[in-house]
């Protein structure tokens, strides 16, 4: 891989991530709050790639204009050996590859039943909106329904919206998977359903489901982690979100 290669990847990749920072591909690798960081290294690389390239020229052209050395009769000095960049260079290449040609689903059921549920303490609970039904966050229900014992959630008609997932003996979770970065570190929050659920439902379909705080909780069979329960009252399919992943750890 010589230098104008070198700059044509580099190019490619500053594009790439750009154009995954100005749509939202992005939300399928990292957290929202890293779009400018990503504009950013894309911008970073497209600089670079030009001066590469601009360097090259020059240097390019000021060899061709340097007059050839005579030897006055004795034996010419050997030509200047020239070494290639590393082929490893190469692989450079795989992550635009990757970027262009795959766009990787959000993590979903598959991960969410062979993965514990990471449910944490809030570290505060805010005061709630008098909106009746009142929307929640996947998350922010189940951290109030396990630690806080749903002493802010009764008598309350609650709204969640999440993707389904089966456990291995039927249990419906409304489920969304919370990150800290990215993609590589999101674990799922699991939240039981009961009442009336729909009849048939579908691993990794979208759902917003009605319901109240029921204080039944369960353990997650992986890690043991304590798993709310909502009491349904009605449930109805939802689009899948621009952003699948839930973020509200980094608020």
């Amino acid at each position: 891989m010589n230098r104008q290669s070198q700059s044509a990847v580099l190019f490619l990749l500053g594009a790439a991530l750009l154009h995954a920072g100005a749509t939202d591909l992005y939300l399928r690798y990292v957290k929202a709050g890293l779009r400018p960081l990503l504009l950013a290294a894309g911008a970073v690389l497209i600089v670079t790639a030009l001066a590469t390239a601009w360097y090259e020229r020059r240097r390019t052209k000021r060899h061709d204009h340097e007059p050839a050395p005579q030897p006055h009769g004795e034996a010419a000095a050997p030509a200047a050996h020239s070494h290639p960049e590393p082929r490893v260079a190469w692989l450079l290449i795989l992550p635009l590859l990757a970027l262009i040609l795959v766009a990787p689903p959000a993590l979903g059921s598959y991960s969410a039943t062979r993965t514990g549920t990471a449910l944490q303490e809030p570290l505060a609970y805010p005061s709630l909106p008098a909106t009746d039904p009142l929307p929640l966050g996947v998350v922010d229900y189940a951290g109030r329904a396990v630690y806080d014992h749903g002493r802010t959630l009764a008598g309350r008609e609650i709204r969640l919206t999440g993707f389904v997932a089966l456990d291995h003996d039927g249990t419906p979770y409304l489920v969304r998977m919370a990150l800290n970065c990215c993609a590589a570190d999101a674990q799922p929050v699991k939240i039981g359903l009961t009442g009336r659920i729909p009849p048939v439902l579908q691993p990794d379909a979208w759902l917003t489901v009605t319901g109240v705080y029921t204080p039944r909780i369960a353990r997650d069979p992986v890690n043991d982690g304590p798993i709310p329960f909502l009491k349904v009252t009605r449930a109805k399919p939802a689009p899948t979100p621009e952003d699948p992943y839930d973020e509200s750890w980094n608020n």
